[in-house]
């Protein structure tokens, strides 16, 4: 059932006391009701009244046009002295109707506006929460991207680790192909059949070893696990860690009193529990073998004759390589080695690179038998 300005069209008192009776009178008959008014007594009787609620279309006093937004739950405000206004009604005419209004009618109107206000609050925090919603949930899914590529590149680490360990152990075995080529020559001509009996023998034990090798690098389930690893003393700021769960190097900033240790990973800051990290013993040790130590007076700092740089990235190794050239140039070294195993190359090509264009270096060359051969690379300076 719908009502259009019921009651009005008579003495306004008089016409919203007949408008409330008349709506009361066809929700006793059960009808459903919706009525539109100016009375303010019917817009408190709808705000007392259980089982009636107030609603009003959003009105813009500004551009004087509705925004046809239904407000359910608040009064509609008449907004007649705003209105007068802008439409240019004399300031003295709209306070002198002011003054006329009755004070209840005023407190109403002024408890309209407030409700007005803080709906508008309300929205915008709704539109603030909403933003950080979806700031929160581009995070997630940057967050999630990164995991995805950290557990790719964990991936394809492990791959290649298992690659290199083949490649290794095929080595191994065209070594001992060739162990087995000499021993069986000499067999041919042992005179001696003791002697062909230990040959044998060495033979058999060689290949039994290799067996054992090969079959524990193929056991998955026999190689330890990240995670089960633990640290070998409490991580102190400077120590270098991996992130167990994702595989990735970090550098200790600082620990709190509850276990928490704050990261530098690469440009981001992060933070993890104690037990999540491992101490890289190998990245603290060539920490101390590079890092030079200063003398008092006139003597010379000392540093290591060699660098290990076995397991690092290109990038990570040449930078690595440039300090420890600088650091034995100033310790006045004329001969150091650098180690960077044999594995693709592609380290090692990145170090010669370096080398080539160093003005400290007088000359390189890769180490001779028994010096490492093509695993390491021996710089004469300056």
């Amino acid at each position: 059932m719908l009502f259009d300005e019921l009651g009005a069209g008579t003495d306004p008192t008089e016409g919203a006391a007949l408008a409330i009776a008349i709506i009361e009178h066809a929700r006793k008959c059960g009808a459903i009701i919706a009525a539109t008014t100016h009375y303010a007594e019917l817009k408190v009787y709808a705000t007392n009244e259980p089982g009636v609620q107030n609603a009003s279309c959003e009105f813009d006093v500004e551009t004087l046009r509705p925004t046809y937004r239904l407000l359910v739950g608040i009064p509609g405000k008449s907004n007649a002295f705003a209105i007068s206004k802008r439409l240019g009604l004399e300031e003295s005419i709209i306070q002198d109707a002011s003054n006329r209004v009755g004070t209840e009618t005023q407190s109403f109107e002024a408890t309209i506006e407030k409700l007005e206000q803080t709906r508008h609050a309300l929205e915008r925090e709704q539109e603030e929460a909403a933003a950080l919603r979806r700031k929160a949930a581009e995070d997630e899914r940057k967050a999630s991207q990164l995991r995805a590529e950290l557990s790719v590149r964990m991936e394809k680490a492990e791959i290649k680790a298992r690659r290199d360990a083949q490649r290794i152990l095929d080595e191994a075995r065209e070594t001992a192909d060739s162990v087995f080529a000499e021993l069986d020559e000499m067999r041919r001509h042992a005179n001696d059949e003791q002697q062909a009996d230990e040959i044998n023998r060495a033979r058999s034990e060689l290949r039994r070893r290799l067996n054992e090798k090969e079959a524990v690098l193929r056991e998955n389930d026999d190689l330890p696990r990240q995670e089960d690893k633990k640290s070998s003393r409490k991580l102190r700021p400077g120590d270098s860690v991996q992130i167990k769960a994702m595989g990735v190097k970090a550098e200790v900033l600082s620990v709190a009193k509850d276990g928490t240790v704050n990261l530098k990973a690469g440009i981001m800051n992060v933070t993890a529990k104690e037990d999540e990290l491992l101490l890289l013993e190998n990245e603290q040790k060539r920490k101390q073998k590079t890092a030079p130590v200063a003398g008092t007076g006139a003597r010379l700092m000392h540093v290591a004759s060699e660098i290990d740089l076995r397991g690092m990235e290109s990038l990570e190794g040449v930078l690595a390589a440039e300090r420890y050239i600088d650091s034995a140039a100033m310790a006045r070294m004329k001969t150091v080695t650098i180690i960077h195993g044999k594995g693709t190359g592609a380290l090692r090509e990145a170090i010669q690179q370096m080398l080539k264009r160093n003005k400290l270096v007088k000359s390189y060359r890769l180490g001779r038998y028994g010096e490492g051969e093509a695993g390491v690379t021996v710089v004469e300076l300056k």
